[in-house]
């Protein structure tokens, strides 16, 4: 008797949820319905995604939705507590290579009897272009840095730079400064190359603090990234700082060809506005950008 009342192995014991392992192809526009997932209150489901994911553009409700881990390849969420009927919440995260498309989405629901622990997600095969010379890549939008994060509530907030002028290396720097957004910095700067000195090439950039561990930077430079003998050219350093002190100065160590070098010191990444308080030095140097 008491084997007979027993569930089959493999099989759910009255009252629970079948758990579920399924493959989900990303909906390939806005004209598309999302898929759904089914999420319950006491059961993770993994999400595995197949190509890298980028973590900071995760969107969900996180009254209703837990995010467990989050990983290069994967994110496992869990819901609060089982949906309610009807209950749907979206959940969201844009792929690392921008390829189309470039945001993974799905509706979470809670199903009573069948319950997903494992979501291989699929991105679909888009039509080929009918002319590859013809496709023409999107021009960044402003919405584009609120979703991806690297505008948040606290804007974008810049303060300017000293110039700097290095006879000994032929260079100097004008018109430069350095902005905080979003767990990011960057310093733009004009480089003026003397006539008399060769073609100077930027190769690397360095920020390194009054305290802690010097940051390497990418670098990107404006044009074929060569400043002829008399010219001028930007130079932008970007570096990631989830977290950074207001307080810290830096030197900018740019290094180029021919072992030629120009050092900006005393850089300080401005507050953010939501930190600056009534400081009216930081009112007067930050700058805002409305997405």
């Amino acid at each position: 008797m008491l084997l007979w009342g027993t569930a089959a192995p493999g099989e759910p014991a009255p009252g629970e949820r079948i758990e579920r392992t399924r493959t989900v192809t990303v909906a390939r526009g806005l004209d598309e319905p999302l898929p759904e997932v089914r999420v319950a209150g006491d059961v993770p489901t993994l999400l595995l995604f197949p190509s890298p994911i980028q973590k900071k553009t995760l969107t969900f409700d996180e009254s209703r939705i837990r995010v467990l881990d989050a990983g290069e390849l994967s994110v496992i969420i869990q819901a609060v507590a089982d949906l309610q009927e009807g209950e749907r919440h979206e959940i969201g995260v844009f792929f690392a290579d921008g390829r189309a498309p470039r945001r993974a989405a799905f509706v979470l629901v809670t199903d009573l009897t069948e319950v997903d622990i494992r979501i291989d997600v699929r991105r679909p095969e888009l039509p080929a272009m009918p002319c590859p010379n013809e496709a023409q890549p999107r021009a960044p939008l402003p919405e584009d840095f609120v979703l991806l994060g690297y505008v948040g509530e606290e804007g974008v907030s810049a303060t300017p730079i000293k110039d700097v002028d290095a006879p000994s290396q032929g260079l100097s720097a004008v018109v430069g400064y350095s902005y905080r957004g979003h767990g990011w910095g960057l310093v733009a700067v004009l480089i003026n190359n003397h006539f008399s000195q060769p073609p100077w090439t930027p190769r690397q950039a360095t920020f390194t603090g009054t305290r802690g561990p010097s940051l390497q930077a990418r670098l990107v430079v404006e044009g074929e990234g060569m400043i002829g003998p008399g010219e001028q050219g930007r130079v932008l350093a970007v570096v990631d700082m989830p977290t950074l002190s207001a307080d810290t100065f830096f030197t900018l160590e740019l290094r180029g060809e021919s072992g030629r070098t120009l050092k900006l010191p005393n850089i300080r990444f401005p507050k953010a506005m939501m930190e600056g308080g009534n400081d009216i030095e930081s009112a007067e140097a930050a700058i805002w950008c409305h997405c």
